[in-house]
């Protein structure tokens, strides 16, 4: 069960105006499963995404790498059960077919489609099966169709993913809507994970590239689960412009910063949601790194904690084995740490004790205190590195014994 993540409600989930969304059986991998979604884009949209840096990068991956630069796109495809990943030369022609097969569907150009696939890895994408399912997807496609486009792009994801924000810009109500799946495979750049945000503001290409980059990086690269990068990770961020809005051209507006504050808003309630359905977890952990000299250093050292199996498992288990995170901070690649002067605490339900500093056990530190905060489903991390002003906030989960489970059976 995912970790204080309970499953959207259809009637939360707001429709984009020109965005629509239709879900089909097409057999991909397994029989009546929700397995093949369509989202059709209106004339005039602008389309924004960021991709998985394994160089693995699945044959959709890399069609959509040579589609979205020329724009004009007007519509998403997107299948579950097979990755299409280390397919070579066939998956890449399969990954174009289905973009010419999607084409055919709405009269545009092969040019105009971007394709997604999630799954096994190493197994060729049946593509006659998923073009015999597109006039379905197709006859299914709705407005308030999120709902179940969020179950429909689902893998070993306990729950659906979903969440909708308003804003108010320019005298007019700013619509996003959001989906994303992933609970295993997920380390940054990017989590392995796919995630579809859309909203009806109008915003200047630019802006909405630079924006999602920015984005990604405080939320989808924030995250983990089990420190591997998928060969399929992709976010991407629609604007349709039919709001009505005055056009967002400057980063330096008020109505920019309001729209990034909701675009981020979003993608972090999205990116959370994906370690809160992590594999097998049973415990939901905030990482904040604080006193870097950067924040890249910061983020070193929470990935360092956040990959930990040997932390992950100890908060699995409630275990107060903490010198397990002393350890991941000290090899995180820092040469000239000092540890001296560094502090690490814990917290969870209001309450935070400091475990280390000077070198070793804190003083005051019990370790009673310790297991007690581990009892609880969300605990917070907190490390000051004591060398300067970088700060990082990351996500991760604890290991228990069903992450395996889970991972040896998947491709039964």
């Amino acid at each position: 069960m995912p970790v204080l993540l309970s499953p959207p409600q259809a009637a939360a989930l707001l429709p984009v105006p020109g965005v629509r969304l239709g879900v089909a059986e097409a057999a991909i991998r397994k029989l009546n499963r929700k397995d093949l979604t369509l989202i059709e884009l209106a004339p005039g949209a602008r389309v924004a995404g960021v991709f998985t840096q394994n160089r693995f990068c699945a044959a959709p991956v890399q069609v959509c790498k040579a589609n979205l630069p020329a724009g004009g796109i007007r519509a998403l495809v997107i299948n579950t059960g097979v990755a299409n990943a280390g397919t070579g030369e066939p998956g890449l022609a399969a990954a174009r077919a289905t973009c010419e097969a999607v084409a055919a569907q709405f009269e545009i150009d092969a040019s105009q489609v971007l394709p997604f696939s999630t799954g096994v890895i190493l197994e060729p994408l049946p593509v006659e099966r998923l073009v015999a399912g597109l006039p379905a997807a197709k006859a299914a496609l709705k407005a308030d169709g999120w709902f179940c486009a969020a179950h429909g792009i689902m893998t070993t994801d306990t729950v659906p993913k979903a969440a909708s924000r308003q804003v108010q810009l320019g005298g007019k109500t700013i619509t996003l809507t959001g989906i994303s799946k992933g609970a295993g495979m997920i380390k940054p750049n990017m989590a392995t994970m796919l995630g579809f945000m859309a909203t009806d503001a109008d915003v200047a290409q630019p802006l909405l590239d630079a924006l999602l980059k920015e984005v990604a990086d405080l939320s989808f690269n924030s995250i983990t689960v089990d420190g591997d990068t998928s060969t399929n990770d992709s976010f991407m961020l629609i604007a349709t412009g039919q709001a009505g809005n005055p056009t967002i051209t400057d980063a330096a507006s008020a109505d920019y910063a309001v729209f990034r504050a909701a675009v981020l808003d979003l993608a972090i309630w999205l990116a959370q949601a994906i370690v809160r359905d992590g594999e097998g977890a049973t415990k939901f952990m905030t990482l904040q790194i604080e006193g870097g000299k950067d924040r890249d250093e910061c983020r070193k050292v929470g990935y360092a904690i956040g990959h930990s199996p040997l932390v992950k498992t100890a908060f699995f288990a409630s275990d107060p084995n903490l010198g397990r995170i002393l350890a991941a901070i000290g090899y995180a690649g820092i040469d000239d740490l000092d540890v001296a002067g560094i502090k690490v605490w814990l917290a969870s339900n209001g309450e935070e004790v400091l475990v280390a500093e000077l070198g070793g056990r804190a003083s005051s530190y019990r370790e009673e205190d310790g297991s007690s905060i581990m009892q609880a489903s969300e605990i917070a991390i907190r490390v000051d590195l004591g060398r300067g002003e970088g700060k990082a906030t990351m996500w991760t989960c604890d290991f228990s014994y069903d992450y395996v489970k889970i991972n040896a059976d998947y491709r039964s």
